[in-house]
This record gives structure tokens, sequence and C-alpha cells, in this order.
């Protein structure tokens, strides 16, 4: 498995690439926006595009993610059908922002449990609710490795005052969720650079182990 980051949007979103190196299979996780970008990207590498997934319905996050699709061909996964609400409005917070939207239905919406495939590589789903209701992290055990979108970053947490937001909802998943399948996975954050969950229960202001004990 390998991965790379693509900022994307004015927000400076971290789209990720992942691909599976037996395959040369690949997924573009959040392809918020930039589609030029993404498609040097993908061009660069010499990948071959397979699905396009999505942590979460936020503008930056998804708002070009179904003209991305159309144009290519692929099909997207996610994310938890909770967040149906945000990608209904991605049309009217493209405006707000300044970040083309577009409403899409992704192909498969996802449930915590359910498992992706790129390539031979097979992600775990986990739903973890409070920056959006839908929001779901994708997870590869044999890499130590997870997308987590706006659930958790480096030295914080995403917000939780946007509607349908729910900050305990929030720290119950990261705690509850994430923080069990160990301190040495790597992860990459919808924003900002990467991390270990290991660093982030010594150091994160919001959810180390002393900010909550």
């Amino acid at each position: 498995m390998k991965a790379g980051i693509i900022p994307v949007t004015p927000l400076q979103q971290n789209c990720s690439l992942i691909w599976c190196t037996k395959t040369n299979k690949a997924a573009l996780i959040d392809p918020g926006g930039d589609l030029d970008k993404l498609k040097e990207g993908l061009a660069k590498t010499g990948v071959e595009l397979e699905k396009i997934l999505i942590t979460h319905g936020h503008i930056d996050h998804c708002g070009e993610a179904g003209v991305l699709a159309q144009e290519l061909g692929v099909p997207i996964e996610g994310p938890h059908e909770a967040d149906r609400f945000w990608i209904s409005r991605l049309d009217d917070d493209g405006k707000k922002y300044g970040i083309n939207g577009q409403v899409f239905e992704p192909d498969r919406w996802l449930d915590d449990g359910d498992k992706v495939t790129v390539g031979e590589l097979e992600l775990d789903v986990i739903h973890c609710p409070g920056h959006t209701p839908g929001h779901v992290v994708f997870y590869n055990a044999d890499a130590k490795f997870a997308v987590v979108g706006d659930v958790l970053f480096q030295g914080s947490i995403g917000r939780t005052d946007f509607p349908m937001g729910n900050h305990q909802d929030l720290i119950d998943a990261i705690t509850q969720k994430l923080w069990p399948l160990g301190d040495d996975i790597t992860f990459i954050p919808g924003h900002g650079p990467t991390s270990t969950f290991g660093q982030e229960r010594k150091t994160n202001a919001f959810v180390s182990d002393y900010a909550l004990s």
C-alpha cells in the first residue's frame, strides 16, 4: 500500500490518493475540488483509479466528487447515509465558500463495520459521528494506517458547531473507536500534517489522556 496527499480547494483539504502496489488500483479519498490537480496526480503516479471514497459530506471534501466520478466513470462509496443532509446542500454551500459544489448520490452508503476494497487492499469502515453525523474513517490494519477526515487533527479535533454536530459524540468516537486501534497508527487528517494516534493521546489538548483525565 502507498498513499499520497494532494491539497485541494481554498480550504487546503487533504485529498488522499491511496493505491494497491500489487494491482496498481487506486482510490481518491475526499476529492473536494481542483480536479485538474487531482488528474495530474493520478497521471504522475501512473495508477488506475478504481473508486472514490468519501469521509463526510462537507463541501471541501466532496464538492466535486460527483463531477469527477462521472468524468472518469468510477463509483463513489461513502459516507454514512446520515450525511445525506450535507450532500443535499452542496450547491448552496459551494456558493457560500466559493467552491464548486454539485449534489450527488453515492453508489454505496457505508455503515460501521463495512469494508471497502482498493485492488487487493481492504479498508475497515469506522463510523465516527460528531463533526458530522455520517462521518466515517477508513482504516487498514496491515499498514497501520487511517484516513480520518475531520475527526482528528495534529493537536486538535473537528469542529462541532456546524448543524448536526455533537461534541460529546466526537470525543466518544475518538476515544472509543480510534484509540483502541493502537498508538502506532499513522493517520492522514482532513487538513494539516499527519500524526499518530499515540502522539495525539500524549499531546492533543482535546483528547489526550491527560486532557480527559
